[in-house]
């Protein structure tokens, strides 16, 4: 019997199916501690006042530690006036479910941690031990570093931040110990009518580079910026908008422009390891005596043979006769700018994270976050940390598929 055609008539009426999306998940309150800093010359906060007013007004709360602001010149007053929970117990403080921290966790700090925390803090390569990263693993901890988080752009916004405070500021820095004040030349660093300018030289046309190249040009120096990397040389001078003397690194020429300088800055940067050593012991021996050399990548080893790391409570030393200034993490030493750009990056971060209900939720569709967690609850998922220190690494993007 041939199949019968269906029957529409004018009595039927046809509803379109809802469409399933994905729901965005609930707003979650965020529980937010910030312990005062212990680690030697670091005085920098995460979180500025303004920057917690605007987080508890949007229904977070934050637990500040006694005293944790004084480096920055934040007062407890600021903070209390701004939401904050004034903590007198560290204790207090690594109760909370979100640690952020402007220097790295210590070994101090180990026992503090409670399971299935998230900490938002820096790495530091240098100082990591592999004890410390073995007991937050073993906690179960969710980490992003400062050094490898980035924005939509692809860009470090805090490393970036970082070293123009650095770049910028290490000119300022050559200008006070050129002075008679300091035992320098006694030399002013800038043109002056009639005066030839004070010559620097600048190795690394990366961001720290720029900035410093920036700032000695607008004080009149004379500058001329060595780099192996012919696109950054470029992109400097494109960014600057003034053509500058620029050279590869070559023996020879950077010999002769160090021989004759007033200020040379070391600023290379390096991908990963030790950075190398551009300026050996000769040629730092023929300078002029009372000139600075100022190594800014001293963090990472400096790229001058004659640099030792140095405080900022005993800054400088001699050296053939030539002043030499060697502190790591200068952006320390202007705290409270460089608590300002920190928290500019990490509060609209924040409020991210409470409005897609947790950090774990937000790194599902925010792809640019995935590349700062170096631990997901107790998995390395940081190639570099894993061959460093011999432990089992694990694919970020599969442990987040294999949750939803």
């Amino acid at each position: 019997m041939p199949a019968e055609k269906p029957f529409v008539g004018a009595s039927f009426s046809y509803e379109t199916l809802e469409e399933t999306l994905d729901i965005k998940p609930r707003e979650a309150q965020l529980l937010i501690g910030l312990p005062r800093e212990n680690t030697f010359n670091e005085n920098r906060i995460a979180l500025t006042p303004d920057a917690i007013n605007v987080l508890v007004s949007n229904g977070h709360r934050v637990v500040v530690e006694h005293r944790a602001g004084e480096g920055a010149h934040f007062s407890e007053k600021d903070y209390s006036d701004a939401g904050a929970k004034i903590a007198y117990d560290k204790k207090e403080v690594f109760q909370c479910d979100l640690i952020m921290k402007s220097a790295p966790v210590n070994e101090c700090e180990l026992e503090l941690l409670k399971p299935d925390q998230t900490i938002i803090s820096p790495i530091h390569l240098p100082v990591m031990k592999t004890s410390i990263l073995q007991s937050m693993m073993e906690k179960r901890i969710t980490a992003l570093s400062f050094e490898n988080f980035k924005d939509d752009s692809g860009h470090n916004p805090i490393v970036r931040s970082m070293s123009e405070i650095a770049g910028s500021a290490v000119m300022l820095l050559a200008g006070n110990y050129l002075s008679n004040a300091n035992n320098g030349k006694g030399m002013l660093l800038g043109g002056i009518s009639g005066i030839p300018p004070t010559k620097v030289v600048i190795i690394g046309a990366g961001i720290v580079g720029e900035y410093a190249a920036r700032t000695a040009l607008a004080m009149g120096s004379s500058v001329k910026v060595f780099d192996n990397n012919i696109y950054k040389l470029k992109r400097m001078q494109g960014n600057i908008g003034v053509r500058m003397w620029t050279s590869v690194i070559e023996p020879k020429i950077l010999a002769k422009q160090l021989k004759t300088c007033d200020v040379a800055v070391g600023a290379l940067s390096s991908s990963g390891g030790r950075t190398p050593i551009v300026a050996t012991e000769e040629m730092v021996s023929i300078m002029r005596p009372g000139s600075v050399i100022l190594d800014v990548c001293i963090d990472r080893g400096g790229c001058f043979e004659t640099s030792e790391i140095t405080s900022h409570e005993n800054p400088v030393f001699l050296k053939h006769g030539v002043i030499h200034y060697c502190v790591p993490n200068i952006p320390s030493g202007f705290a409270r700018t460089a608590s300002q750009a920190i928290s500019n990056v990490l509060m609209p971060l924040l409020l991210e994270i409470g409005d897609e209900g947790g950090l774990e939720k937000l790194v599902w569709h925010k792809f640019n976050i995935r590349s700062g967690i170096y631990l997901f609850k107790g998995a390395l998922t940081n190639v570099y940390l894993s061959q460093r220190f011999n432990l089992k690494y694990t694919d970020l993007n599969l442990l987040i598929a294999s949750r939803r």
